[in-house]
């Protein structure tokens, strides 16, 4: 049963009983209609209080359903909304823990409002692509008004009820009530739901500074509504809230139904169930048991060590760094501690939990201090030799069980492995940088990887608050294998004379947090020459414009020596153009016989995107992915891609796999010299007649 009833007195509770998070699915639905209708009809009832079961009230509407005939299957959210405002008796909803979309909305139709002090209210359909559908848009303005309810519309964020109830004139919430849930809510009812009430659904004019207000909003999301059209049909929505209430709500409709066929929308949704999905790990059973991590070592304190102790600092857990000397640890305590500090000051810790956080951090400089850690994490400097000497060390130092990781962005885990005589307890875990900041995390299943530890790994991800997804073993995993392939054609790109500026300045437009040369000036252009000079021997024959390497032989490594594709003046982080990399550009474009010609943006966003789905394509055959969505969340994650394109695979199969393939065969002819480059993928064209991967 998702829905269940009982009386207290004269007052039936019904609860919605549907987990993990009380989704109203048709069944649940229907079953709370049916509830309703039994509890009108006893007359020993003289309120109603809805309530939901475990830790929260509703996560709203199940998306699965979108788009499906049991979305709209009676009775749909907006005939169950209806027939609660309808209701001859009072209904009371008592709200606790997140309560989300549909959950809100049907909250909204209820006659009296109450809440527990630490519950959060949201409306999150804009991060779908969508608006909300089933009234929230029109019944939220007249409860918390005009300003109040676009915040919380346009930007999809929750809102804590102690804010929300001190709203002047708020009507969204009748009481506040701590104590032992839900008795304190039955006991409310019973003392003050008497009478029906529709505050809600009467006419509600704009009140005044309402039109300022909107046309601020629309101000601010208008030039983005092409690629993003969610938020200015929210606003639009919002500003209809004035008229008469079925004319609102059937505006609202209309505009839940457009939005629903947008290509945004689709990405949006891809990209919700592409998280969900890279959970779910080939040949590991859902019931595969872990191994307890009570303490964690981190060998290394640079940048990607100290964001790695402070990510499971944060996660409660007692970390050991270790570094090479006194000097080292010491730079690398203070990171953290600056770290914990920022924290502090930005109300993430208060006072006591800070203090508790630094107790649980310690730094050594021997490697025998991680003898009883759980799980010790490498993040030492990206030389293959290097890291085997950690590993040979650990091995005779770490404990029987003990986790072995890597944190590797590139190098071969199995020859990592094999250095120890325990390679089954060896996984790379490859964070990205800042460590405490980035959510994603690649867990990197070796060849001789045991099973519990996988399972361990992603559990120690999702403590962390990580999103993780599994790749098998090649040099640079998924991401950064395909974003060598990017940064390669953008280079390119540059010999046939485009500027870095110009460059990056498309594949912004496009959506991207950070073109490619920005990306490279600030993670440190000798960080790529390194790769290129492993890749000469690796592979002799594969070319890479000489632009790059022209570049960091001048010394121009990024933002850390203030020059690289820019110049960053008294310590700028934008950059600006630079009138030197302009002429290597031109001497480069010259070099290769390349005529002078303006380089369209829809070329440099094309080409780069065909690289890195083409890669993605062959790492997918390869069985390094283990699925396309699993591509797209590593890059929605790590790379910065717009979420409302969904990720490059999901981008690909939007504008059409057989497309793809056109334009990969038009590059090739249109650069013969490069016609291996461009081949498509035997993947991507097997898929492109499926019409999808």
């Amino acid at each position: 049963m998702t829905v269940l009833s009982e009386r207290h007195g004269s007052v039936a509770v019904l609860t919605l009983s549907n987990p993990p998070v009380n989704g109203m699915n048709q069944a649940t639905r229907a079953a709370l209609a049916a509830a309703l209708d039994a509890a009108v009809a006893d007359a020993a009832v003289q309120v109603i209080l809805l309530t939901g079961a475990g830790r929260s009230f509703s996560g709203g509407a199940d998306i699965r359903e979108f788009g499906t005939p049991a979305a709209l299957a009676a009775p749909n959210l907006r005939e169950l909304i209806a027939k609660v405002e309808a209701l001859p008796k009072p209904v009371v909803v008592a709200l606790h823990g997140t309560v989300m979309g549909g959950g809100l909305e049907l909250s909204l139709a209820c006659h009296y409002r109450v809440a527990a002090p630490a519950a959060k209210l949201g409306l999150p359909e804009v991060k779908l692509g969508l608006l909300p559908g089933a009234g929230g848009t029109q019944r939220l303005p007249r409860t918390i008004g005009t300003a109040a309810a676009l915040a919380m519309i346009v930007s999809g964020e929750p809102e804590a009820v102690e804010r929300l109830a001190a709203l002047p004139g708020q009507r969204l919430l009748d009481a506040v009530l701590p104590g032992a849930w839900p008795q304190v809510a039955i006991d409310w009812a019973a003392a003050h739901a008497t009478t029906v009430s529709d505050r809600v659904v009467g006419d509600w004019p704009l009140p005044p500074g309402g039109e300022a207000e909107l046309a601020a909003a629309r101000a601010r999301w208008a030039p983005l509504a092409a690629d993003q059209p969610a938020p200015l049909a929210c606003i639009d929505c919002v500003a209809e809230a004035h008229r008469p209430i079925a004319e609102g709500l059937a505006f609202e409709a209309e505009g839940f139904a457009t939005l629903m066929d947008t290509a945004a929308s689709r990405a949006l949704r891809h990209a919700f169930f592409a998280e969900r999905a890279a959970a779910r790990i080939d040949g590991l059973p859902a019931d595969t048991p872990t191994r307890s991590i009570r303490s964690v070592g981190v060998i290394g304190g640079g940048t990607m060590g100290s964001g790695i102790a402070l990510a499971t600092l944060a996660a409660g857990l007692p970390v050991t760094m270790v570094e090479r000397d006194e000097a080292a640890l010491a730079a690398g305590r203070g990171r953290v501690e600056a770290g914990l500090a920022g924290w502090l000051k930005k109300g993430r810790l208060n006072e006591q939990s800070h203090a508790a956080t630094l107790a649980r951090f310690s730094t050594r400089t021997e490697l025998g201090a991680l003898a009883e850690a759980d799980l010790i994490i490498e993040a030492v400097y990206e030389d293959l030799g290097v890291k085997q000497d950690v590993f040979r060390a650990l091995d005779g130092i770490a404990k029987p069980g003990a986790i072995l990781a890597t944190n590797t962005s590139t190098l071969d885990v199995d020859r990592i492995a094999a250095v120890t005589s325990r390679p089954a307890d060896v996984i790379g875990l490859h964070f990205f940088s800042p460590a405490q900041v980035m959510k994603l995390l690649e867990v990197v299943r070796a060849a001789a990887t045991a099973p519990d530890v996988l399972a361990t790994a992603m559990a120690y991800a999702r403590a962390l608050g990580k999103v993780a997804v599994v790749a098998r073993v090649c040099d640079g995993f998924i991401g950064n294998r395909m974003i060598e392939q990017y940064a390669r054609e953008a280079m390119f790109l540059l010999e046939e004379g485009a500027r870095p500026e110009q460059i990056d300045a498309a594949i912004e437009a496009f959506g991207f947090a950070m073109g490619p040369f920005r990306m490279s000036d600030l993670a440190g252009n000798d960080i790529g020459a390194a790769i290129r000079a492993r890749r000469a021997i690796e592979q002799p024959g594969l070319r890479y414009p000489a632009i790059a390497d022209r570049l960091c032989a001048l010394g121009r490594y990024g933002q850390k020596t203030s020059a690289g594709w820019y110049d960053y003046p008294a310590g700028e982080r934008r950059g600006q153009p630079s009138a030197l990399v302009a002429g290597l550009v031109d001497d480069a474009r010259t070099a290769a016989g390349f005529p002078a010609r303006d380089i369209p943006a829809a070329e440099i966003v094309e080409r780069l995107m065909l690289a890195l789905v083409n890669e993605g394509a062959k790492l997918l055959a390869e069985g390094i992915a283990q699925r396309a969505s699993d591509i797209d969340v590593v890059y929605l994650y790590g790379y910065g891609f717009p979420a409302w394109r969904g990720g490059p695979m999901a981008w690909a199969v939007e504008v059409g796999l057989s497309h793809c393939v056109q334009r990969l065969r038009h590059w090739q002819q249109a650069r013969p010299e490069r016609a291996a480059d461009f081949e498509p993928a035997t993947l991507l064209v097997e898929r492109a007649v499926a019409g999808g991967f």
